[in-house]
């Protein structure tokens, strides 16, 4: 092996002739290659003969020794064209997708640049064709409509450091090279245009549970497949002139969604269109654009060049709303190359059939609700958490939701049957009829128990044995507050206000805040409001603070009233909404995370504070204000006697309770299914809490997803909780559960559980349901 950057004159090629050095310098860019390679496309040849010079001109223009492409056919990378290495080796030499470092590059569709390849442990040694002579690898994805069709590579003797722009022009000419292949310009060979198309057999693939409920219908591209015919350019000038027409026909287009917003869309909507507004005046994006075309692209493949930079970014990013942001960055491209295309309209959005199942790569929430609610049957995400806005969103008009299911879209095509099994966080795309007639027969149960739900509507909560219990749905978006009339519930037990913040593009002011609250509480009625406040910080960012530091473990980290009780102005300014929207009525408020007594005691002289001010300006006041605390943190539980005579209320938040009761982190693949709701422990503890509550007359809900199951909330009625708030998808079947219960007889049972030595306890609820007759 060389070192350094000694070059020998003429360095000997595989097949022993002499190979040429470049000379070192400045790569001129890829303006002048585009155009030798248009050249190229145009003179007589077999593939291979064209390949071999599209190889030679991209080594000439990256100063490198070695260029290869490597395209994907039956499952393998197959060395297509070699400029430098063994001529011999070409049709010969395969990879599988994963193996070695092209087959990395392919395995993970993102560039990859070494300066010294062969010590890097992916590093795969093929004797055949004599690279073990070159040190540094530059190597980019060959893509089409997102999908991987081949690698492109160049290599060089020296420990060369690639850069940034190197990587950017290499990119480019590898879109060009797809564009080529997809054609039928370079090939002649149906079996190789063959790669860029989607695969016709069925599959099944998994993902997150974002929204449950099932959905069998047809697939819908999000984001409708714009092919580019031409990706150079024949006259620079002119194409800049219809990138900028183009880019100012979209900008009046958000501008006069702006101006007139859909009133069925409640408001959340004109949010991120402010933040499309912004990225669609963002002066960086646009000089990037400009640059692209400047290389020698069409403004079409000026777009596809910068949103495939945009992409390999948002694949670098772990923080979830920062992808989120890069995310509608992505979405402008695609409403971009529509108005380039003359089709300024969302096609897929007009043209819905009526069992639409839509499947992209992330959504924002005014995206889904830009398509019409009676056709769309659900939705599949490449991208998206549970606290991902578009999850929220789905929730709250019960559609289901799947999403991390990489690679999704690359193996459908528009039309294909697809089925989306949202409680199993499955996909089957072209199933068997078999497997249709099994879930169309579980749609058929599903569809019938939500219309017994809807029938038991006006039903009273009250068990076999007359004790009242409190039905109560979490909210946090204006759309939620439907669902308060449609299961006739006692009102909302959890109102994340957080969700207010994350949908906008900036902070919203305390006017905003204030209609928002006012429109919740005047929605309601007479029914209670719980409001939380701000629990941000952790894993929910918002986009427009960012992050102080990285944290460890965020879910411990610096988040709800820690965050807000340092920045006071912050929590300050949402009491005072809170107050003023509450005006002559009724205010519950909730403080989150509180963990000590102390950091309640001083949360609540901050809204004590709010109130005196509005007193002294002779303002109205709530006309009853009712402050309590979440329960999450187990160590509040011990000072629970000298918190309870302060508090009105408490709230058990049981999705952080359990993590932190079990120091389990609940997002961990590992751990999700580790420990159990139902176990000894758990129920013990919030036994233990319940009768502490009772006996001081302060009133107990438990808020979280523990609530929503009926098995879950038959336990927690045993142990002596009467007020429950849970999804309101979740309403119909715990108040079945409920109206078959005897509380008593459980409570006996479960008396002697508490103290059991097993991992769960939920086999002996299960049996307890079964010989009693409690619906579960």
């Amino acid at each position: 092996m060389r070192g350094g950057d000694d070059r020998p004159a003429s360095p000997a090629r595989p097949d022993g002739g002499k190979a040429t050095v470049p000379t070192r310098a400045a790569p001129p860019g890829p303006r002048g290659l585009l155009r030798r390679l248009r050249e190229v496309m145009a003179e007589a040849g077999s593939v291979d003969e064209r390949l071999g010079r599209v190889v030679r001109n991209i080594a000439t223009n990256m100063v490198a020794e070695v260029c290869s492409v490597y395209l994907l056919r039956h499952d393998d990378l197959e060395l297509y064209a070699t400029e430098g290495l063994n001529p011999d080796a070409v049709h010969k030499t395969r990879l599988k997708v994963g193996e070695g470092l092209v087959g990395d590059i392919a395995a993970h569709a993102r560039p990859l640049m070494l300066a010294d390849a062969q010590t890097h442990p992916q590093f795969a040694y093929k004797p055949e064709t004599g690279e073990e002579i070159y040190h540094s690898l530059l190597g980019v994805p060959i893509l089409r409509d997102n999908r991987v069709i081949g690698v492109l590579v160049v290599q060089n003797q020296t420990r060369r450091q690639y850069v940034e722009e190197e990587v950017e022009a290499l990119e480019t000419i590898a879109m060009v090279l797809a564009e080529m292949v997809a054609s039928g310009q370079l090939s002649g060979s149906e079996d190789l245009v063959a790669v860029t198309r989607a695969p016709t057999m069925p599959f099944r693939a998994d993902g997150r549970m974002l929204s449950e409920g099932l959905a069998i219908g047809t697939v819908v591209l999000h984001e409708p497949r714009i092919h580019v015919d031409k990706t150079i350019a024949d006259d620079i000038p002119y194409e800049k002139e219809r990138l900028d027409a183009a880019v100012a026909s979209m900008r009046d287009q958000v501008d006069r969604m702006l101006e007139a917003p859909d009133s069925d869309i409640v408001g959340e909507s004109r949010d991120v269109l402010e933040t499309y507004k912004m990225f669609a005046h963002d002066t960086g994006w646009l000089a990037k654009l400009h640059q692209a075309v400047e290389s020698g692209l069409t403004a079409e493949a000026a777009v596809l060049r910068v949103q495939g930079d945009t992409r390999h970014r948002m694949q670098a990013i772990t923080d979830p709303y920062l992808r989120e942001r890069l995310a509608d960055l992505d979405d402008l491209a695609n409403r971009l190359l529509l108005h380039l295309a003359g089709k300024p309209h969302h096609s897929a959005a007009e043209n819905l059939p009526d069992n639409a199942i839509l499947l992209a790569r992330a959504m924002g929430p005014a995206e889904l609700l830009d398509y019409d609610r009676r056709k769309l049957q659900g939705v599949v995400l490449e991208e998206g958490s549970s606290v991902s806005h578009v999850a929220i969103v789905a929730r709250a008009l019960s559609i289901p939701v799947i999403g991390g299911v990489e690679g999704v879209i690359a193996r459908v095509e528009p039309g294909d049957t697809i089925v989306v099994d949202g409680d199993h966080a499955q996909v089957f795309v072209r199933p068997a009829p078999d497997v249709i007639n099994a879930f169309q027969q579980s749609l058929a149960l599903r569809q019938a128990r939500l219309a017994k739900y809807a029938a038991q509507r006006e039903d009273p909560s009250v068990t076999r044995d007359g004790t009242r219990i409190s039905l109560l749905i979490n909210a946090g978006l204006l759309i939620d507050l439907a669902h308060l009339d449609e299961t006739n519930a006692d009102g909302i037990g959890l109102y994340r206000t957080e969700l207010q913040f994350m949908v906008r593009p900036t902070l919203p002011k305390a006017e905003a805040q204030t209609a928002i609250y006012r429109r919740v509480i005047e929605h309601a009625g007479e029914r209670p409001v719980v409001f939380r406040t701000l629990d941000i910080g952790g894993d929910k960012v918002l986009p427009y603070m960012g992050r102080q530091h990285e944290e460890e473990n965020p879910a411990m980290g610096w988040r709800a009233i820690r965050l807000t009780l340092d920045r006071p102005a912050l929590l300050k300014v949402q009491l005072r909404a809170m107050l003023e929207a509450a005006s002559g009525r009724a205010l519950h408020v909730m403080f989150p995370m509180i963990a000590e007594v102390d950091e309640f005691r001083r949360a609540r002289r901050l809204l004590d504070r709010e109130v005196q001010r509005l007193v002294s300006l002779r303002k109205p006041v709530p006309l009853k204000l009712s402050v309590g605390t979440m329960l999450e943190v187990p160590a509040l539980a011990w000072q629970l006697p000298a918190l309870l005579p302060l508090v009105d209320f408490v709230s058990i938040g049981s999705n952080d309770l359990m993590q932190f009761l079990f120091a389990s982190d609940r997002g961990h693949p590992k751990l999700a299914d580790r420990y159990d709701t139902l176990s000894p422990s758990m129920l013990g503890f919030l036994h233990w809490v319940v009768q502490q509550c009772r006996s001081a007359g302060k009133p107990v809900t438990l808020c979280g997803e523990m609530g929503s199951r009926p098995i879950e909330a038959m336990a927690l009625l045993g142990l002596g909780l009467e007020r429950l708030s849970m999804p309101a998808s979740a309403v119909g079947p715990v108040k079945e559960m409920l109206r078959s219960l005897d509380v008593p007889r459980l409570s006996d049972f479960m008396s002697g559980l508490y103290r059991s030595p097993e991992h769960s306890l939920r086999a002996q609820l299960e049996e307890f349901a079964r010989e009693n007759g409690v619906i579960v």
